[in-house]
């Protein structure tokens, strides 16, 4: 359909693991020291920093040479020199944790059901999956992670982290959390097999909307079957007057179901723009012809994150749809999932993507053009405020009329 679509999967996400993927094969007959050089090279060729966080980048290249003489050696090596990017999004991964990442976007995974990513340094909650033992143990959007089974998570990176929640079916996790100015909390999770959903028709409390609206669900972009499922949906509520799409605590998932999406709103324009670190700027258009031409409204809140964030921000910025809730995550950065020899990969920030109207919203976020936050006694007592608003809204727009931005 694009080019965007290469020889590769471009994944934006946050899944106990990453952000923004593209995947590739670089498998031949290495040894340790071989592998260390190739992710050396990767990196000196793809990083989106040429000047590597301000270093001198040739000085890693032979520094371990008479160290390596494993696999495990060569881990930690390169462990060490990807830390000195100081960028929390790139990463090597061991076999397991590419195994556990591969799983992920096959749509399953062992863990508990939880979005993390550090931000200023500390271990924070995206949010948790739907209907997982993270979301039912009442975990939440922005909470902070203290402990993990009493070790503290100063410094740690998400790939350790994800590593120490993740475990056995059946096993438990004990959480420290702290929630803005709330006392720390333990947490007691028992792991399971997490089923990665991404479209739901289900409304999050046992709130009532009007007949004639349709509400969906898309909890996530990781699956490769969304847009398909999301474009099926669309087709069977074509009798109805107006769209909710429901973002809110969506942490991303695969680039092209970002695009794919938005292209079934936009009769044309633009929905996203990738530059690399030699400037060069793609964008990606939608084509002629929509799924529907109805009114929408797109709610989001901190937890939507990477490819909602692109999703929401094209249709802000092409005057598509009403954008209600909360300022959104604000991750903008795409990385490339390079497959590297013995079932390991290294993910490298490659690129930084820009709305339609060239906004940089890294670190930023989407802002609402309605804003309607929820207190922690809203959650508490399931008083939706943001859904509410949502109908009251596309109720006015299929009646005629124009919202103004609040």
């Amino acid at each position: 359909m694009r080019n965007i679509m290469r020889k590769s999967i471009i994944f934006l996400g946050t899944f106990l693991f990453l952000s923004g993927w593209v995947i590739r094969d670089n498998v031949f007959a290495y040894t340790p020291i071989d592998l260390y050089d190739n992710v050396w090279r990767l990196i000196n060729n793809k990083f989106v920093d040429q000047s590597n966080n301000q270093q001198d980048w040739a000085k890693w290249r032979h520094k371990y040479d008479s160290k390596i003489h494993t696999n495990e050696d060569a881990y930690v090596a390169i462990n060490t020199m990807v830390a000195s990017l100081n960028d929390p999004y790139t990463k090597f991964l061991d076999p397991k944790e590419f195994a556990d990442e591969t799983s992920s976007i096959k749509g399953s995974l062992k863990g508990i059901g939880i979005q993390i990513a550090v931000k200023d340094g500390k271990l924070m909650v995206i949010a948790p999956i739907e209907d997982t033992p993270a979301e039912k143990a009442g975990l939440q959007a922005d909470d902070e992670i203290l402990e993990i089974d009493g070790v503290s998570t100063k410094g740690i990176t998400v790939d350790k982290a994800a590593d120490k929640i993740r475990g056995k079916e059946g096993t438990q996790v004990t959480l420290l959390v702290k929630r803005k100015d709330n006392p720390p909390k333990k947490y007691v999770i028992t792991r399971a097999e997490i089923e990665i959903k991404s479209i739901s028709q289900k409304l999050p409390t046992d709130m009532k909307i009007p007949d004639d609206l349709c509400y969906i669900r898309l909890s996530s972009f990781i699956s490769r079957n969304a847009a398909t499922e999301f474009g099926t949906i669309l087709t069977n509520n074509s009798d109805k007057k107006g769209f909710i799409i429901d973002l809110r605590s969506n942490p991303g998932g695969l680039l092209t179901n970002a695009i794919y999406i938005s292209d079934m709103f936009l009769d044309g324009g633009t929905i996203v723009s990738t530059v690399d670190r030699d400037g060069y700027k793609e964008t990606q258009r939608a084509s002629a012809g929509v799924y529907t031409k109805k009114p929408v409204v797109v709610l989001i809140n901190k937890g939507s994150a990477s490819a909602s964030e692109i999703f929401s921000g094209a249709m802000k910025d092409n005057h598509r749809a009403v954008i209600i809730g909360e300022q959104s995550f604000g991750k903008g950065l795409v990385q490339e999932i390079n497959k590297l020899p013995y079932e390991s990969g290294i993910n490298i920030t490659i690129q930084k993507y820009l709305t339609p109207n060239g906004t940089d919203i890294n670190k930023k976020g989407i802002t609402p053009d309605i804003e309607v936050k929820l207190t922690e006694e809203d959650v508490k007592n399931k008083n939706d405020l943001q859904l509410k608003k949502a109908v009251e809204v596309l109720s006015k727009m299929t009646n005629g009329q124009e919202i103004a931005a609040q």
